[in-house]
């Protein structure tokens, strides 16, 4: 009765308990998603057994990078939950993530604080400027 039949009960109880591919590969993304993702999605006609994995990994990482800065960015503003302002001013402060999600929206992020040189009060540097005419008078 080769390869037919059920299995003894003594194997059944040999038989390890099954792990998700994701905690295999020691990550928090699903892989199984992933993949399944990969198939549907028509990208290619083969898929091999570490693509998913791969990418998988890859998008936790910029997940828990983009985090890590927008949970920074809620700390300076003195707040314990991260909105998308956060988000947006994490991501637009960090020059590879920057360049990365250059032609991305981020709803409800707002602009980067900005004010242009030529809208600046102009007696703050006159002030400085005579100040410092000053002092070179006093070294000649």
């Amino acid at each position: 009765m080769a390869g037919r039949g059920k299995a003894l009960s003594g194997s059944a109880a040999a038989k390890k308990p099954s792990s998700s591919r994701s905690s295999k590969a020691g990550l928090q993304f699903p892989v199984g998603r992933v993949a399944r993702f990969l198939r549907t999605g028509k990208y290619a006609d083969r898929l091999g057994a570490g693509a998913p994995v791969y990418l998988a990994a890859v998008l936790e990482y910029l997940a828990a990078e983009v985090l890590e800065l927008a949970g920074n960015a809620a700390r300076d503003n003195k707040k314990t939950r991260v909105v998308p302002r956060h988000i947006q001013l994490a991501v637009r402060n960090d020059e590879e993530l920057g360049r990365l999600l250059g032609a991305v929206t981020i709803a409800n992020g707002g602009v980067m604080p900005n004010i242009h040189n030529t809208l600046l009060p102009k007696k703050a540097a006159a002030a400085g400027g005579a100040r410092g005419s000053a002092v070179a008078a006093d070294d000649a």
